[in-house]
């Protein structure tokens, strides 16, 4: 729980000390884009102050990725890019002090970050959104608009630069 703590030391003198526990588990939906750096350097600041582990998670969801196990198909070179990725922000964070854990999912990315935000029992989700207007966002804002409504954690939705 997040507050503040009052102690009474042995010789009667009071401190006042705040506890930084309300986020232990953030997760990071990943785009393999710079709206990423938005998201990341903010999450950091927080993960810092309160301990927190990070779930980093990309999910891949061209054709190969949304069909992957229907077919038994080869991972995609889309799918590898995206591994690469996001084990190099993983061991980035991994040398920062961080505990990091990655995901590579596959398919709808509003479904599986939902579904993911569930196994893993996150207390936060950090998502970077790209300020769409209007038709844009009929288009394009899905992911976060479906994360928003249908979980039932707080969200973290950032504007990328």
């Amino acid at each position: 729980m997040f507050g503040f703590f009052i102690r009474l030391s042995p010789d009667n003198l009071v401190s006042i000390e705040r506890d930084y526990t309300m986020y232990k588990n953030i997760l990071i939906p990943l785009e393999n884009s710079q709206a990423d750096e938005t998201i990341l350097s903010h999450v950091q600041t927080l993960a810092k102050m309160t301990g927190a582990s990070l779930c980093l998670v990309h999910v891949a969801d061209g054709w190969v990725a949304r069909n992957f196990e229907q077919f038994s198909l080869r991972e995609s070179e889309e799918m590898k890019t995206d591994r690469v990725y996001i084990e190099s922000v993983a061991k980035d964070l991994t040398e920062k002090g961080f505990s990091v854990e990655i995901l590579l999912a596959l398919g709808d990315p509003a479904t599986e970050i939902i579904k993911i935000a569930e196994e893993k029992k996150v207390d936060l989700i950090a998502m970077s959104t790209h300020g769409h207007r209007f038709i844009s966002d009929l288009l394009y804002g899905t992911t976060v608009d479906k994360v928003r409504h249908r979980v039932d954690i707080p969200v973290l939705l950032l504007k990328a630069r």
